[in-house]
């Protein structure tokens, strides 16, 4: 896929670091699969992913973390 940002890139199936802010907390997934324009580096994430995403953010939070750095873990 083309790159909507840089507009020159193609993606290519990566991980990449994704940063949610909710609330004055902050949650760091790293390693979350990703398309990423190999010419300007942005990540794309599906919603499958970005779910999945969420709810260990949600779990994170109902914890009581305020910064969290998490690595992805696929359902």
């Amino acid at each position: 896929m083309k790159c909507v940002i840089c507009k020159a890139g193609e993606t290519k199936a990566d991980r990449a670091t994704f940063t949610v802010d909710r609330g004055g907390h902050t949650y760091v997934l790293r390693e979350v699969p990703a398309l990423v324009c190999q010419q300007c580096g942005e990540p794309y994430f599906d919603a499958e992913v970005t779910k999945q995403v969420l709810a260990q953010v949600e779990q994170a939070s109902r914890s009581g973390v305020d910064v969290a750095v998490l690595k992805f873990k696929a359902a």
